[in-house]
């Protein structure tokens, strides 16, 4: 008798908690109000450690937008604490892939260098800074991001190697596809700030009222200027 009362009161005690669970939706789309055309200028051959490589040269090229887009949630009050995770920003070709990641506060991120030659990893951003010194092919360095921001990382050999790492404070983050939707899953419901983060053209934030059950949509005007080359 015992044993079924105990049972009985577990069960309802489980129906009256409530899971840890959102139910929330953001559905969102950015547009890019102005394409950016760029032509990467490479630097010429590199002389490193008695190696010479070629620099590869691009010819001109649009590039997707969208891949320069990163979406996140500020920390909401009601979420908990993103989960510790991995992420890669390989090095290949004499350059960074991808050239945007997106990671969650607490995130370790391997650096591995796929060239025959060697690269020296640095940051100088207030976010995280870091130098990872001269490493060859096939070797990898790992930096942990324990602070929200934008982590610039560049090649002290190869000036024209960049990336950015945009480190989310919450679990919530996204890139925009190809048609530049993207959808943000089980949010808490209430206020939240949605952040559009792009490459050239900085942040865009919007404060929008996310329901405890259902979706809602928000949409981002991203400006971005038209520019001749970098070099």
């Amino acid at each position: 008798m015992l044993r079924v009362f105990l049972l009985v009161s577990w069960i309802l005690y489980t129906m009256a908690s409530p899971a840890t669970s959102f139910a929330g939706e953001i559905q969102g789309r950015v547009s890019i109000i102005q394409g950016l055309t760029k032509e990467r200028v490479v630097l010429p051959t590199y002389q490193v450690r008695g190696m010479s490589v070629p620099a590869k040269q691009e010819e001109k090229t649009s590039i997707d937008e969208f891949s320069r887009v990163a979406v996140y949630l500020e920390l909401a009050a009601k979420a908990p604490a993103p989960e510790a995770s991995k992420a890669t920003l390989a090095q290949r070709n004499q350059r960074f892939e991808p050239e945007l990641l997106i990671v969650p506060v607490g995130t370790t991120v391997s650096f591995p260098n796929s060239d025959p030659i060697f690269h020296n990893i640095f940051s100088l951003s207030k976010a995280k800074q870091f130098d990872l010194g001269y490493y060859p092919a096939g070797e990898t360095r790992t930096v942990k991001f324990e602070k929200a921001g934008i982590v610039q990382v560049y090649c002290h050999i190869h000036t024209d190697m960049n990336a950015a790492i945009v480190v989310a404070p919450s679990a919530w983050h996204a890139q925009p596809g190809p048609d530049g939707k993207f959808v943000l899953r089980d949010v808490p419901g209430g206020t939240q700030e949605v952040v559009v983060w792009h490459k050239a053209a900085g942040f865009i934030r919007k404060k929008i009222q996310v329901p405890e059950s259902g979706s809602v949509e928000v949409s981002f005007d991203v400006p971005v200027l038209e520019k001749e080359g970098v070099r």
